[in-house]
């Protein structure tokens, strides 16, 4: 790898490899706001909940109410979480030409969700996350 790229914030450079980036696409003839949208909806075998989470006006309430303990996790969601990830930033990025465009022009580049709050999807702002969504937009890439 030639050089390493942080991302976290929307708003900050390669914002767009956030899940909480507005760049819609649809999935199984559905449209999705965002990829926080989709992959806190599918915890749910529950349509009406997974609705209500598709309609949130913002990433951060979907993802507030995906991690909703009251609401009834679906029994296989550690086995199908990554994969359901790797659908949706796959969809974000082969149906948005210009997000697809920064992902491909990242070229060699590690890339790094960068944040304390996660040690799974991102690098546990000490590296030593998984830095799953990371990975994923590199096999996408």
């Amino acid at each position: 790898m030639s050089n390493e790229i942080y991302f976290y914030r929307v708003n900050d450079s390669y914002g767009v490899f956030s899940n909480f980036y507005k760049c819609g696409f649809t999935v199984d003839s559905i449209y999705w706001p965002t990829v926080e949208h989709y992959f806190q909806a599918q915890k749910f075998h529950d349509d009406f909940l997974q609705e209500k989470i598709r309609n949130f006006s913002s990433p951060m309430d979907a993802a507030k109410e995906g991690r909703n303990r009251q609401n009834p996790l679906r029994s296989d969601w550690e086995d199908v979480k990554d994969d359901i990830m790797r659908l949706a930033v796959l969809e974000k990025f082969k149906q948005n030409e210009s997000v697809k465009k920064i992902l491909l022009s990242s070229g060699d580049s590690l890339l790094i969700e960068h944040t304390i709050n996660d040690s799974y999807w991102a690098a546990g702002g000490d590296g030593s996350g998984k830095n799953m969504l990371g990975v994923i937009l590199m096999e996408t890439r």
